[in-house]
């Protein structure tokens, strides 16, 4: 019973958003460049796009490397620096993140505690969902400096500020061109390890990171690849990047693309780079995570959240996680947002 009302109550949701665009199917080997490059030399666009990802996972080190950024500005509570992975649209290659700095203490006096005293300080990247605006999350941040933890909350590759003109979503991040969305996700991963150089840059050395959706996806991938976050909280997670898209409700559109030149298989094996099964054996170490799942999601089916949970198994990944009784869209309403946002602040208190 609690399924159908769930299931009812997503599909309700869902079907609030009206501006969906059904975007033509392309390969996009253009936005596969730098030192993984496609091989030119395959016959066939497919056959270069599965030799791409085979070489990134193998090599995801160079993958989601980049150049330090030396161009951060601060004015007010917004951070701003350019992309270290530079796209085609002029738009999305400068980032914005705002800045949650925990107030500085007062002692019994009444003067300001010395900074120095502060040495050992907490703060979190806070990655939120596909299409979020810039007020998504905020509450979440405020949450962390209520516990002491400072918080940054990025804008992902074509959101908000990012957005590209004349758009009214964020469609360049997931579409059905494969290589400008592995293109976005690679450039999501890299702008959040920027803002970690920032944070540390500040004096921040206890670093943790929180993602939701697409931004949980995003939070993994940096986590997998970035030993200076000690402890993260993954909200929603999936296994595979290509399934979620063609099993959602969400993506719905981005499969109708898809579909016309792909199986679901193959759309496993051109987005492999960007999954986080490809990257459990990584994650076999003492840092801790939180992996949060919803049984009834619709959008990121709870049946490919359990390939990730026995893919860390297999791979001896310490892990823990929480399967909560509700669905993607509903996890964003009242009550079960608490809840969410409880686990959340909880998990990174205890291990920040």
């Amino acid at each position: 019973m609690l399924k159908g009302l769930i299931h009812k109550w997503e599909r309700g949701l869902a079907e609030k958003t009206t501006n969906r665009v059904i975007r033509p199917f392309e390969w996009g080997l253009e936005f596969l460049g730098g030192s993984l490059a496609v091989d030119a030399s395959f016959s066939s666009a497919k056959e270069a796009i599965l030799d791409f990802n085979r070489r990134a996972v193998a090599d995801s080190e160079n993958f989601f490397g980049y150049s330090m950024v030396t161009d951060f500005s601060l004015a007010g509570d917004l951070l701003t620096f350019k992309s270290p992975l530079q796209t085609p649209y002029e738009e999305n290659n400068t980032v914005y993140a705002r800045y949650f700095p925990v107030p500085i203490g007062r002692n019994k006096k009444g003067s300001k505690q010395d900074e120095a005293a502060q040495a050992s300080r907490r703060a979190c990247i806070v990655l939120p969902q596909w299409n979020a605006d810039d007020e998504s999350h905020v509450a979440l941040c405020r949450w962390l400096n209520r516990v002491g933890i400072a918080a940054l909350r990025l804008s992902l590759p074509y959101h908000d500020r990012r957005r590209l003109a004349g758009f009214e979503r964020a469609d360049y991040m997931v579409s059905a061109n494969i290589g400008r969305t592995l293109q976005a996700t690679r450039q999501a991963v890299i702008d959040a390890r920027a803002g970690i150089d920032w944070l540390a840059s500040r004096g921040y050395d206890r670093i943790g990171i929180a993602g939701t959706s697409i931004g949980s996806c995003v939070a993994f991938l940096l986590f997998a690849h970035d030993e200076r976050v000690r402890a993260g909280v993954f909200n929603h997670v999936s296994s595979y990047f290509g399934d979620v898209v063609w099993e959602g409700i969400t993506t719905t559109h981005v499969r109708r693309g898809l579909e016309t030149a792909l199986s679901r298989e193959e759309v496993r094996a051109v987005w492999l780079a960007i999954s986080p099964n490809s990257y459990a054996p990584r994650m076999a170490d003492s840092r801790r995570r939180l992996l949060i799942s919803a049984r009834y999601d619709l959008s990121f089916p709870f049946e490919l959240s359990q390939l990730l949970f026995d893919e860390c198994d297999r791979n001896g990944v310490n892990f823990d996680r929480s399967v909560v009784p509700w669905g993607h869209y509903t996890m964003g309403e009242a009550p079960f947002k608490y809840y969410d946002g409880y686990l959340i602040v909880n998990y990174l208190r205890k291990h920040l």
